[in-house]
């Protein structure tokens, strides 16, 4: 049985459409049970609406039409304060980062607190002993300790997205969602941010969406795959049951499969 905590974070999507143009949509009609653990990976070619997805769900990109519950809210129908309270309880990773380059490495992890600081407190950099605390128990997580003082534009980019998912889980979401989070990374750097987000999610009980190219990386570390093709989802089940014939399915062709 499922515990409450789990169950809160739920994520029900009911017929999701978005149209960047009217009459093109690049979702067509989602419908998913998310049941609050674990991570999710969305795979499928370029162009397909898996960034889509993943931006509708905290409305960085605003729905055509369908529901996203979450928490006993449709977040497709938010707005204002409603809006901001509720993106309080999801974190987002993101493919660029999305750093405050001239800030420190600490600064940064300290903006995932915003929501719950008042503006001239945060102005002023007075955050609670607790969180000052957080954040460097997340740096010394990540393996960014010595580095808590440094700009974060002199980082690499596999340090820059430690420090993104650091600040994402110093929200202390109820969701995370990652956008991306290893495309400009190199296959090494890519393994250890998976690991990094599965062990930091995993301890405070974090589902995670993460959308992804690396069918590799999807397969080694979600606990369940959806596939998506042409705006629509063609799999959806454990990694273990996503063969060579829904690859082909989802990317259409099989001469990828040899690379």
């Amino acid at each position: 049985m499922e515990s409450g905590p789990v169950s809160a974070r739920s994520l029900v999507i009911r017929d999701l459409v978005k149209e960047y143009k009217p009459g093109h949509p690049v979702l067509r009609g989602i419908s998913l049970d998310l049941d609050g653990r674990g991570m999710t990976a969305v795979i499928g070619p370029s162009g397909t609406g898996k960034s889509t997805l993943i931006r509708c769900i905290n409305r960085l990109v605003e729905p055509t039409s369908g529901s996203i519950l979450f928490q006993g809210q449709d977040l497709a129908q938010l707005r204002g304060q409603g809006l901001r309270a509720a993106r309080r309880r999801i974190g987002m990773i993101f493919q660029e980062f999305n750093l405050v380059e001239r800030l420190t490495v600490i600064e940064n992890l300290l903006c995932g607190r915003l929501g719950y600081v008042a503006p001239l407190k945060a102005w002023l950099r007075k955050f609670p002993e607790r969180d000052l605390a957080r954040a460097f128990d997340l740096l010394d997580a990540v393996g960014l300790r010595g580095f808590a003082a440094q700009r974060a534009d002199s980082l690499s980019g596999g340090q820059r997205q430690r420090v993104g998912i650091a600040r994402a889980v110093m929200q202390e979401p109820d969701l995370l969602l990652a956008d991306e989070p290893t495309s400009s990374l190199d296959p090494k750097t890519s393994v250890e941010i998976m690991e990094l987000m599965v062990a930091l999610a995993g301890r405070a009980n974090i589902p995670v969406i993460v959308n992804i190219h690396q069918v590799a990386l999807a397969k080694r570390f979600a606990d369940r795959i959806v596939g998506m093709s042409g705006g629509r989802i063609v799999f959806d089940g454990p990694p273990d049951e996503l063969t060579d014939g829904h690859l082909k399915t989802i990317y259409g062709g099989e001469a990828w499969l040899e690379t």
